[in-house]
């Protein structure tokens, strides 16, 4: 079963549910029983996937020992090199998802939600090199990586802030508020993912005018499909969200009216927000931060295109080897450039004020530069 595929789904997660929330309204949490909860909507997502749901013990036992190993190791001795063997070690099950099929087409391998998972133990590998993570019990390590309501679609929650949400449980006026929340943040995705993202999937995206090789069919398969990724995606980390407030947690937003975006780093802001601060954190700013400290680059325009390239790069390869996923990383790293160039350019020459004609101009522009990323990323004209 596929979580928030169905609504067969929704009614087990809310029977699930039912003690959490009664004792939530009563200020307490139910930590023991919310793992219990985790376990048996595990077992329903994969119970007929024996493949996947081995792999999923499998790479759980994996980055439970690479974590708790590191941060024996860090204890005694911070070399680099360990770091970055446990960063590839965490990382190399998803590349092998990655490469396989690609290389054996007939070939499955992994389980879903991987690359989520695979986010959040990557983080905690390197808040432990960085002195943020100092102590985690494997209780604690399992419950933050295979929190249910996140593990297929996001958003990616940071360990911290998972972890201060769980030792300071919301008094009972505050977990009404958040099941107020919760409730109305799964209605929201109703309407995103089963009724807009519905109807323009079935009445746009399958329309046989869209699927002709002309301008217009193209130019209307892109605005169609931008908004279909949007209200697909945004409903289901609505749904992951909604169920989080239900269960106590605060998982961080996924969506904040992207296509309202003045530029292509506004935008970034606002969509996939917890992949896009994931990367900008853990890939962008780390590489930053390592060019400036070694000298290896004087030039920090120079230093910071390059991070560009590497962080979206590294994007697209994420969403798979087919060259549309990659052209669509480089395509943005390309769009970032030249906006950090405009940005810079303006602010001594003031050849684009800051009034309200602009900022529409500037939401269109952005908005059309999107559209088209998305079309190259469905690989309609790859």
């Amino acid at each position: 079963m596929t979580p928030y595929a169905t609504f067969y789904f929704f009614i087990i997660v809310a029977v699930l549910l039912t003690p959490t929330i009664i004792a939530g309204l009563k200020g307490k949490a139910l930590h023991t029983y919310n793992a219990f909860a985790t376990i048996v909507i595990l077992a329903i997502v994969f119970g007929n996937k024996p493949v996947q749901a081995g792999t999923l013990i499998l790479f759980t036992i994996w980055q439970a020992a690479l974590v708790k190993g590191y941060l024996a190791l860090r204890k005694r001795d911070n070399k680099a090199s360990t770091f970055y063997a446990a960063v590839f070690l965490s990382i190399l099950p998803l590349i092998l998802v990655k490469v396989i099929p690609f290389v054996q087409p007939m070939s499955t391998v992994g389980f879903l939600g991987i690359s989520y998972l695979t986010f959040k133990a990557v983080q905690m590998t390197m808040e432990v090199r960085d002195g943020q993570i100092k102590e985690i019990t494997v209780f604690n390590f399992l419950r933050f990586l295979l929190f249910f309501p996140t593990i297929t679609s996001g958003p990616i929650d940071r360990y911290r802030r998972f972890q201060k949400d769980i030792e300071q449980p919301p008094t009972a006026e505050q977990y009404k508020n958040m099941l107020f929340i919760g409730i109305n943040r799964i209605f929201q995705g109703f309407l995103y993912k089963f009724i807009i993202g519905f109807l323009i999937h079935t009445y746009i995206l399958q329309w046989t005018f869209v699927k002709q090789d002309t301008f217009a069919s193209i130019l209307l398969y892109m605005y169609a499909y931008s908004l279909y990724l949007f209200f697909d995606f945004a409903g289901y980390s609505s749904f992951a969200i909604g169920v989080s407030y239900m269960m106590g947690v605060k998982t961080p937003e996924n969506f904040n009216k992207p296509f309202l975006s003045r530029n292509i780093k506004d935008f970034w802001n606002r969509w996939h927000m917890s992949l896009s601060f994931w990367f900008r954190d853990y890939v962008y700013m780390r590489f930053v931060f390592l060019m400036t400290k070694k000298k290896i680059l004087k030039n920090r325009y120079t230093i910071s295109n390059i991070g560009f390239f590497l962080n979206f790069f590294i994007m697209g390869v994420w969403h798979g080897l087919h060259i549309n996923y990659i052209i669509y990383g480089l395509y943005h790293a390309l769009l970032f450039i030249l906006f950090d160039i405009f940005e810079r350019k303006n602010k001594q020459h003031k050849f684009w004020p800051n009034n309200t004609l602009t900022h529409v101009l500037a939401v269109i522009i952005t908005f059309h530069l999107v559209c088209f990323g998305f079309l190259i990323f469905s690989g309609r004209i790859i």
